[in-house]
C-alpha cells in the first residue's frame, strides 16, 4: 500500500491546479490518470479564460477570481519553470461581443447591464469602434460589448506547467493507472484500488471532467456530469488578423442552455503560432468521438459572418473534446458528505480552463478549514438544484 495524503484523479487542468494548490500547502500529493496527463477535456478546448459569457451569480464569482489567479499563475509558473519550458502562451487579450441583429443586440446590451451591476466592466462599444478593435469585423454590427478582463492560455502547456511545478512542490503524477474502486473504512474514503495497486489517502479528489460520474459510480456515489461534445476548427497559419476573442451574442444562450441537441454559435480568436480557432459547438451525444461534416460547416458559415475574410482562408484541421457538463451549470466544488474522505472537482464544462485556479483555492481553503475568498455553498453536491441531498449519510 502507497499513503498519501491526497489522492487526485484526474490529471487535467483541474486536477493539476488542484495538486499544485495542495502539494504547495504542505500536502502529500498523488495524481493518478488512466491516460496521459492533459490528455483529455484540457487539450481539446480553446484555453478560454472568460468573464464575458457569465451572467450573475456563483460562475461569475469564480471566474472573476480564476482571471484574478490566472494573471498570478502566468507569471509565477514563468518564474519558476525557467525560460527552458514552453510557453503558457498567457495573453490577457480581452473579448468581443457582437450583435449583429435588433433583437440580440437588446439582449446583449441587457445582458451586460446585469454583469456590470456585478463588477464587471463590461463596456458598450459603437460599431466604429468595435471596427477599431477588430478591422476585418463585419460591419452589419447593431450591438457590441468589449470585456477588458477576458484572456487566452494554451491548455495542453498550462496544465503541464502546473503538474510540472506541483511536482517541484514533492506531487507524483502517475499516468496509465486506472481507478477500479475504494477502499472504505467504518463508512469512510482511505484510498483507491487502481489497476497499479491500492493507494491510501486521507482525502481523494475525483477531478475526471466529463468521466467523472464513472469514477465515482465506482466509488460508490452518483454524480449527474455527462459528456458535451464541442468541436473546433484551426485554420492555417496567417498574419494576425483577429485581436481579441470575438464570438456572437448567440454564444451566451447556448453555454446557458440544457438542451441534448446541437447548438452552435461563432467564436472566432487568434493564437500565438498564427492560427485561427473557430468554435463552438455543444451537443450531448454520450462518448461519440466522430467529426461531422455539418457540424463543421455551421461553424465555418457562422465564422464567416463575423469575419468575411475567412472565406477565403483554408482550415487546416477540426479537433473534437468532451465537456463535463452538470445539469445546473454550476461545478460542483468540495466535500461529498455522502461518503467522508470523498471530494468533488468536476462539471465546468467548457470554461475548466478559466476556472480551474479560483476551483483549486476553494479546495485548498477547504481542505485546511481556511475561509474561502468566494463562498463554497453554491458549489456542494448536496445543493438543491442537483437533487444529491436525499442521498446523503449525516
Amino acid at each position: 500500500m502507497r499513503s498519501a495524503d491526497v489522492v487526485i484523479v484526474g490529471a487535467g487542468i483541474i486536477g493539476a491546479a488542484v495538486a499544485r494548490k495542495l502539494a504547495m500547502g504542505g500536502f502529500r500529493v498523488t495524481v493518478l490518470d488512466r491516460g496521459a496527463s492533459a490528455g483529455g477535456t484540457s487539450s481539446s478546448g480553446e484555453g478560454n479564460i472568460l468573464v464575458s459569457d457569465k451572467g450573475p451569480g456563483a460562475e461569475l464569482d469564480l471566474a472573476v477570481l480564476s482571471g484574478r489567479l490566472w494573471t498570478e499563475f502566468a507569471a509565477e509558473l514563468g518564474e519558476e519553470l525557467g525560460p527552458g519550458f514552453p510557453d503558457l502562451e498567457f495573453e490577457a487579450k480581452g473579448g468581443l461581443v457582437v450583435a449583429t441583429t435588433g433583437a440580440g443586440a437588446d439582449a446583449l446590451l441587457a445582458f451586460a447591464s446585469t454583469q456590470r451591476k456585478a463588477g464587471v466592466d463590461a463596456r458598450a462599444v459603437t460599431a466604429a469602434e468595435a471596427a477599431e478593435l477588430e478591422p476585418d469585423l463585419t460591419p452589419r454590427v447593431e450591438a457590441a460589448v468589449f470585456y477588458p478582463g477576458d484572456a487566452q492560455v494554451q491548455p495542453a502547456v498550462a496544465t503541464e506547467a502546473l503538474l510540472a511545478s506541483a511536482r517541484r512542490h514533492g506531487a507524483r503524477v502517475r499516468q496509465g493507472v486506472t481507478v477500479l474502486g475504494g477502499v472504505v473504512d467504518r463508512g469512510r474514503l482511505v484510498g483507491v484500488e487502481t489497476t497499479a495497486g491500492r493507494f491510501a489517502a486521507e482525502h481523494t479528489v475525483v477531478a475526471a471532467g466529463p468521466w467523472s460520474a464513472e469514477v465515482a459510480a465506482g466509488l460508490g456515489v452518483r454524480l449527474p456530469v455527462l459528456p458535451r461534445r464541442g468541436t473546433v476548427l484551426v485554420t492555417a497559419r496567417m498574419p494576425h488578423r483577429v485581436r481579441h476573442k470575438v464570438y456572437d451574442a448567440d454564444y451566451v444562450g447556448a453555454v446557458e442552455s440544457g438542451d441534448a441537441a446541437l447548438q452552435t454559435s461563432s467564436v472566432v480568436e487568434s493564437t500565438a503560432a498564427g492560427t485561427v480557432l473557430i468554435g463552438s459547438s455543444r451537443e450531448r451525444r454520450g462518448f461519440d468521438e466522430r467529426i461531422e461534416a455539418a457540424v463543421v460547416g455551421e461553424l465555418a458559415a457562422k465564422a464567416m459572418l463575423l469575419f468575411p475574410f475567412l472565406a477565403d482562408v483554408p482550415v487546416m484541421r477540426a479537433y473534437g473534446g468532451f465537456r463535463p457538463f452538470i445539469p445546473d451549470h454550476l461545478p460542483v466544488i468540495g466535500p461529498d458528505p455522502r461518503l467522508p474522505g470523498l471530494w468533488h472537482a468536476t462539471g465546468h464544462e467548457g470554461a475548466g480552463i478559466g476556472l480551474a485556479p479560483g476551483t483549486a483555492e476553494l479546495i485548498g481553503a477547504l481542505m485546511t478549514g481556511a475561509e474561502p475568498e468566494i463562498p463554497a455553498a453554491p458549489y456542494a453536491v448536496t445543493r438543491p438544484s442537483l437533487g444529491l441531498k436525499e442521498e446523503t449519510t449525516g
